[in-house]
């Protein structure tokens, strides 16, 4: 088997996650970290036995790195994914794929100029239960598609948002609970039910007020297909209750994911609660499955990591991608979908109406989440 040299840009909560699964993969040797703080990447290669490297330069052509992965803030993305893009390094982006679609399309374009892939993790799209929906949908078990919704009621707590300087900050972070939290789902919605006619959004920060982004966002959604949308996601609920991805048919049939319960995942901070469910299946003559996938779901995420195994299993075919050269699970393409979600939002709450799509990148700074 081929086998790809492979380094990571940033050193923070989510960095040992990729590190793990680029150690243990046989399509990877583990070559390099770096970050803005060389002690930082220092302290993590020590761990894994790598190299640490002052730049995404010296790491690619000092010791011929092929694959990337980047873990930096959101904003924070393009710019190493660019530098290694023009050196001919292959990209993986840790969600969401930038926090502007400014960033989003400089990204792809340099992916289709230097020929080279460009991926972004959204490993819950691997999870049994969302591959029951899309295999349903795509067999037409629902018929025609009418409504698809994502609920998140989640927590976030001061002490969280303090963990790290950038947290909670437009310039850091990019934005709030649409920007961070939120992402998974979004692409989950997406994929689902496909392209997005128009949106009409709004958000608020209702108990944080010690940040300077949202934590709380709704939206209504017209899709290209005539079905309706509903997107519902916030940090206010303490404890954290439930994050559901919903898709309902025009036969009357309902399907559903529970990607998180309890207490919301926080990389390097908390582990996974609650194992990924379907909480609603009434597909005409498969409704009595469901007692036996959510035993078979729990019994195999008491098996597993649920963090680490996800990410490893999407890093692999990101790897393989490269080696077969093919396109990877998420491609640069559909990770954009996902900030031109709650781009919208952030575009129509400023201008107080719909937004239609495909929306284009603005001029000015700031406006693009």
């Amino acid at each position: 088997m081929n086998i790809l040299k492979t380094g990571i840009v940033g050193a923070g909560k989510v960095a040992p996650t990729h590190a793990t699964a680029l150690k243990a993969l046989p399509e990877s040797q583990l070559a390099g970290i770096c970050s803005q703080s060389f002690d930082s990447a220092r302290t993590l290669a020590a761990h894994y036995n790598v190299p640490a490297y002052h730049s995404v330069e010296d790491m690619i052509v000092g010791g011929g790195v092929q694959a990337v992965l980047i873990t930096t803030p959101h904003p924070a993305h393009a710019a190493p994914a660019l530098q290694a893009m023009a050196l001919g390094a292959h990209v993986m982006i840790e969600k969401p794929l930038a926090s502007s679609l400014e960033d989003c399309d400089a990204m792809i374009a340099a992916a289709q100029k230097n020929n080279v892939k460009l991926a972004m993790i959204s490993q819950r799209r691997l999870y049994a239960p969302s591959q029951r929906i899309k295999r349903a949908i795509e067999a037409g078990k629902l018929g025609r598609l009418i409504l698809g919704t994502v609920t998140m009621f989640g927590w976030r707590s001061r002490e969280y948002y303090e963990s790290d300087p950038w947290r909670g900050t437009w310039t850091g972070e990019g934005g709030g609970v649409l920007v961070n939290q939120a992402p998974h789902q979004l692409d989950l919605l997406q994929w689902f039910m496909g392209d997005i006619d128009e949106l009409y959004g709004c958000w608020s920060n209702l108990n944080h007020p010690y940040i300077e982004v949202e934590d709380t966002a709704l939206a209504i959604i017209r899709f290209r297909n005539g079905a309706l949308g509903n997107i519902l996601v916030s940090n206010s609920q303490n404890p954290a209750l439930y994050c559901k991805v919903s898709v309902h048919g025009s036969n009357g049939a309902s399907v559903s994911v529970q990607t998180d319960g309890g207490a919301m995942f926080i990389a390097g901070m908390s582990t996974v609660t609650d194992p990924p469910i379907n909480d609603v299946w009434t597909l005409p003559g498969e409704a009595d499955m469901l007692p036996q996938w959510q035993a078979e779901d729990r019994d195999f995420f008491q098996k597993v990591d649920t963090t680490q195994y996800y990410h490893q299993l999407q890093i692999q075919d990101f790897l393989q991608s490269i080696l077969e050269d093919r396109p990877p699970i998420v491609t640069g393409e559909e990770g954009r979908k996902t900030v031109e979600i709650f781009t919208a939002i952030y575009r129509s709450q400023r201008d107080r109406r719909p937004v239609k799509f495909p929306l284009m990148p603005e001029a000015v700074s700031g406006l693009d989440g």
